[in-house]
């Protein structure tokens, strides 16, 4: 073809594209991703990575996958001023990770010390104070709960714990209080005192605003922590029967094992969960 045949048919062509009717643009098709965690806010207790620096904690749970985080004292000091709160509140956020509560924090029936934590928490944007105070302590409680409009969750520690082994007692202590008044539960001490946890999370439902999610070696005061799945907790009924619920708080993983190398153990424990959820359906 030479010069003058090819502009003619190159003419052409363009006439005929330019006289054609426009077509509909066509999108990419792309598949929503699913959510691995079926609606459940699973994330970490920062407990979990207690041995490391704040900023590295928040990088560590980045590389999760989870979005959600609660910080304990070693990241975020009770001593801490209001300037210094709200400049971690905003590392978490700059991390891209919310920050649903902190804890546990101990206290004991001193107005002060009490008024400080709820203090604490609203500086720092806590939904929900994650504690154990003292059982004189709660009707100080109570009033700041009202004051503050925060949650608390009160957390049972098992066979060593002689205030709210169970957190079935917890859910005694509160049920006739402010309603922002209620429980954490911890899966294993609670398997730990031969609690069934579902009946546990059933009875406390209307007052549960966290949960910590961890396995145990043994339905006794000697159980250790390990890796989720590896254990004797029945992890397929607890997710269950929080799905049962559309349980819309924190299901905060605290592995407590390897302090110094946690996330090899974090890390299966999460695929776990997600294995376990995906074949729920």
């Amino acid at each position: 073809m030479n010069r003058r045949s090819f502009l003619k048919a190159g003419l052409t062509s363009a006439t005929v594209v330019a006289c054609a009717p426009a077509l509909p643009a066509i999108a990419p098709v792309t598949k929503a991703q699913r959510d691995p965690y079926h609606g459940l806010k699973v994330g970490l207790t920062s407990y979990t990575l207690r041995k490391f620096k704040l900023e590295q904690a928040l990088q560590m749970t980045r590389e999760t996958g989870v979005k959600y985080i609660s910080l304990k004292e070693v990241h975020l000091p009770l001593k801490s001023t209001p300037e210094e709160r709200r400049a971690v509140a905003q590392k978490v956020k700059d991390a891209g990770l919310i920050l649903m509560g902190g804890g546990v924090i101990y206290f004991k029936n001193n107005e002060a010390e009490i008024r400080n934590v709820f203090e604490y928490a609203r500086d720092s944007g806590m939904a929900t104070i994650v504690c154990s105070p003292e059982p004189e302590a709660l009707d100080t409680v109570e009033k700041f709960v009202r004051e503050y409009n925060l949650r608390i969750a009160i957390h049972n520690h098992g066979p060593g714990d002689k205030r709210y082994p169970s957190p079935l007692d917890v859910l005694r202590m509160v049920k006739n209080r402010d309603k922002r008044m209620g429980v954490c539960i911890d899966v294993g001490h609670t398997v730990r005192i031969g609690e069934d946890p579902v009946a546990a999370i059933e009875k406390c439902s209307s007052r549960l605003y966290e949960f910590h999610m961890k396995d145990v070696t043994a339905a006794k005061a000697d159980g250790k922590t390990l890796v989720v799945g590896n254990g004797v907790i029945d992890i397929p009924a607890v997710l269950k029967a929080l799905l049962k619920l559309k349980w819309p708080y924190h299901v905060a993983l605290e592995y407590e094992p390897d302090a110094e190398d946690p996330m090899p153990g974090v890390l299966q424990s999460l695929a776990y969960i997600r294995g376990v959820l995906a074949g729920i359906g």
